[in-house]
This record gives structure tokens, sequence and C-alpha cells, in this order.
């Protein structure tokens, strides 16, 4: 598509990658997700996590109910307008991609993928399968060390985010750079997605674990103490190995002007003082790759006259205040310069005239000429607090819920009963079953509170509760009826 003369669009990314040490999440997250900041706002945040608490009750609980640091960041964050757009989860490494409402019309082809390392793939639990006979097996988990991707479109630049938990010990730098090179060869399912050193834009982090080779415990901590950083550096591992591996030359780190993550003390910022004494080391990282234009030379056999999309790291710091593991947190804000490739929703939606919990209402769209409907797409009502894509109020099927079309609009229909009583502000949402996404967003806005609600009425169960064709995200072949 032609992006000459488009406007370039400034696009900030807030990064996490934490070693949780299987703790619970802490009571505030405040200057970690910079909610206190008062520069541009957070238009995504991107948060890697190792070692979520795996122990197989919690694994198995998680598997059919959210996390609780998924819960956790959905709470502080929806109220402040972000949805959790994906989320991938591989025994205790936790990934979780959270953006601003107005952006999801211009997010397309998100997908996910895990991949295991370390003991070839597996490690095991001892697990009683029947408290009654007794039977007691080895069940295989998934690895716990390796990496969670997720990738996606924004604006029609691709983008791919791989958060890694990587083998421990000062010994193991090769195993390290082996299993990270596997993870890279990982291929996304679906047709024609490309792999990840394919997008335009990767970033890799998370608990890369790589030590300060050489120099002893003394020396580093010296040299911590009196903030001479610069020393360490030439024989931290991953900065040694950026200058031989061909497949991290491209990759770019900010400096590493904080104190190295681990290993600490909890609840302190001490250094271990525990009999194994660990060397400090810059263990939780956080790097990027963009796609130069030789590379998409040769991907689409011409060289286009200018980058469509550059990154520029804003900030790259620690955060010394966080004790809950022996690691401390590390954050990357970046601003992302792009040409829209796409620059238009393919559905606009709004609500019609006012809203009442008191009549029945109708909501108008129209779609772009080019857009794939589909017999299976619907129309959510979500509060404007909203955690994911599942978080409806209720929601009317585009096809059997209509009332007119036109060859500009469509209307279609929503009954009151299935409107909150107690009214509020909600938004609309236009899910695509072919693009297994929202393509459109409405302004929020205001509905009415019945006039017959008392104060002896209670809130109701959401509608999707006790409609029988609620639409699963996904799956919506299996609609009854069609």
């Amino acid at each position: 598509m032609e992006t000459a003369g488009l406007p370039s669009k400034d696009f900030r990314l807030h990064l996490v990658t934490w070693n949780v040490g299987t703790a619970s999440p802490p009571p505030d997250v405040s200057s970690l997700l910079q909610l206190n900041s008062l520069g541009p706002t957070t238009d995504m945040y991107i948060i890697g996590l190792q070692e979520v608490n795996s122990r197989i009750p919690n694994f198995l609980s998680d598997l059919a109910f959210d996390d609780p640091w998924s819960i956790f960041f959905m709470t502080v964050l929806s109220p402040l307008g972000y949805m959790k757009l994906s989320a991938v989860r591989m025994q205790g490494l936790l990934l979780l991609i959270f953006v601003k409402h107005v952006h999801l019309p211009f997010i397309r082809g998100v997908h996910t993928h895990y991949t295991r390392t370390g003991l070839y793939g597996y490690w095991f639990h001892l697990q009683a399968l029947s408290a009654v006979s007794g039977v007691v097996v080895l069940l295989p988990c998934q690895g716990n060390k390796g990496g969670v991707s997720i990738r996606l479109s924004l604006f029609g630049h691709t983008l791919c985010f791989i958060n890694c938990h990587l083998p421990a010990h000062i010994e193991n730098t090769e195993q390290r750079l082996d299993d990270f090179e596997k993870i890279l060869e990982m291929q996304f399912e679906g047709e024609d997605i490309p792999s990840p050193l394919d997008h335009e834009v990767l970033f890799w982090f998370g608990d890369l674990n790589f030590r300060i080779a050489d120099y002893g415990i003394h020396f580093v901590r010296e040299s911590i103490n009196s903030k001479r950083f610069s020393l360490l550096w030439e024989k931290d591992q991953l900065n040694m190995a950026k200058k031989k591996e061909k497949f991290l030359e491209e990759f770019k780190e900010g400096p590493l002007q904080f104190k190295p993550t681990y290993k600490f003390d909890l609840h302190s910022e001490v250094y271990d003082t525990s009999e194994k004494k660990r060397k400090p080391a810059w263990t939780d990282r956080i790097l990027w790759k963009v796609k130069n234009l030789s590379e998409i030379a040769s991907k689409e056999g011409e060289l286009p006259e200018e980058k469509l999309i550059s990154v520029t790291l804003e900030d790259y710091v620690s955060h010394m205040s966080y004790g809950i593991s022996d690691h401390k947190p590390v954050t990357g804000t970046f601003k992302l310069e792009m040409k829209p490739i796409i620059s238009d929703p393919l559905i606009v939606l709004n609500p019609e005239g006012e809203w009442s919990a008191d009549h029945d209402v109708v909501i108008c769209y129209s779609a772009v000429p080019e857009f794939p409907s589909s017999a299976w797409d619907w129309i959510g009502l979500f509060q404007v607090t909203f955690r994911h894509m599942k978080d409806y109020v209720t929601y009317a099927w585009v096809e059997d819920d209509e009332i007119s079309s036109t060859s500009n609009s469509k209307q279609v229909y929503m009954s009151a009963s299935e409107i909150p009583r107690m009214g509020g502000e909600f938004l609309l949402c236009y899910y695509s079953n072919n693009l297994q996404s929202i393509v459109g967003v409405s302004e929020p806005f205001q509905i009415q509170p019945s006039q017959a609600t008392t104060d002896k009425d209670l809130p109701e169960e959401s509608s999707w509760q006790q409609k029988t064709e609620n639409p699963e995200l996904g799956d919506s072949e299996k609609r009854k009826g069609t």
C-alpha cells in the first residue's frame, strides 16, 4: 500500500521484565508502570514475568481461570482505559499485552506461541491422580525454561515480543545462546505468518541469565558501590556474545546505567548475604531489533525509499524499591515512529439516540467495502473499564439482530432486558470472526438508569450468562442453528 505523504504516528510502548520468584503481586506498581508520569501517555504495556508460581494446583487452576498476576494487572490497568489484548503462559513464564481501547481497530493478526527448552523441553512433578487409589505418576509439564511469544500487526506493521527465561549459572553461556537460537526458529501457527526475525520490530527480554565473567565477587561489588558500571560491561556475557555471534549483531540495548538486578536478599537492596553469595549480574534485560532496509529488500525484491518504522529508547531503568524476589524488575520505554499502512478502521459504529435501560436500543454501523463480514460477527456492549474481549455485558449478532440495512449503514437491535438497569458509561466493540479481532470501537457513551430501579434492586447477572448462544472467541463455527 502507498504510504508516501502519510503523516508519521508516534506510539509508546512500556516493557516490563521481572523474575517474581513465585511471589504474589506487590501492593502497588505505580512506579513500575509509570502511572504517575507527566510524560506522554503509554499506548501499550508489554509485561513479561518469570517464575510465576507454577506448583501443580496453581498451574491447573490458572488454566481454568486467569492467574493472580493477570488479574492484578487487569485490576490496575482496566480503570485507566487499557484492555488485556493477549496473554500466553508456559509454566512459570507469562507474557501479557495491554492496549488502549482506541488502538484496537488497528491491531490485527494476534498470535501466541511457546517454546520449551531445558531438559528435553520437559520437567516432571509427582502427582497423585486419585486420593482413593493412591496412584502416583510422573506428570510431564511444560518446560520451566524457554520462551513465550506474542506477535501482532499494528497499523499494518509487524511486531513480535519474546519473553525468555534462559538457563542459569555462569558456565552455561553457550546453552543460553543455543536456547535463544532455538526460540528464534519457532513458527507461529497459521498461514503467511512471519518468523520472529522476519517481523519489522522484534523485542527480546526476560531473565536471560547472562553473568559477569572473570571478575571476582569483591571487584564486582566494589565497582557497583562506586558506580563504575562501565568496568563490568566488557565482561558481561551478553555484551561479549553480541560481538561474536552473528544472529545477535542487529540486537540493540540501552546502556546498563543501573545496578545489576540479581541477586538480592528479599525485601532489601542488599546483594546476596547467604552462604552462596551469588555474584551480582545484569540477568534481566530488554533488547530489540529493527529489520533493516537490506533485509526488507531481500524479502520484497526491491529497496524501499525509507524506513516506515523506527524505534527510539526513551528510558531503560531498574526499580530497586520492589523486593518480593531476588531480582529487581527492569523497564524499557520506547517510542515507535511509523507511517501507518492501515489508518482507517474497518468498522465505524455508535449507539443511535439516547440509550436507557427502560427501552430497546439500536446500534448503527458501517463497514469499508472490502470488509470480510461473517454470520458469526457480533457487537458487544462493554463497560468502559472492561478487562478483555470476553468481558462484555451483552452482545448482538450482527446478522440475526439486524433490523435495517442500506448501502451505507446497518442497524442492529438490542433488547432493553439485556441493558444494565443501573446504567453507567459504556462502549461498543465490533468483533470480526474472520479476523479474530475487534475491528471497530465506539466512543464512550452514557446509558441512563432505569426509572424503575429501586434501592432493593441488586446488580443483575451479565446477559452473556443468560444467553444460550454467547460467542466463543475463535470457536464461532459451533454456533447453534447455523
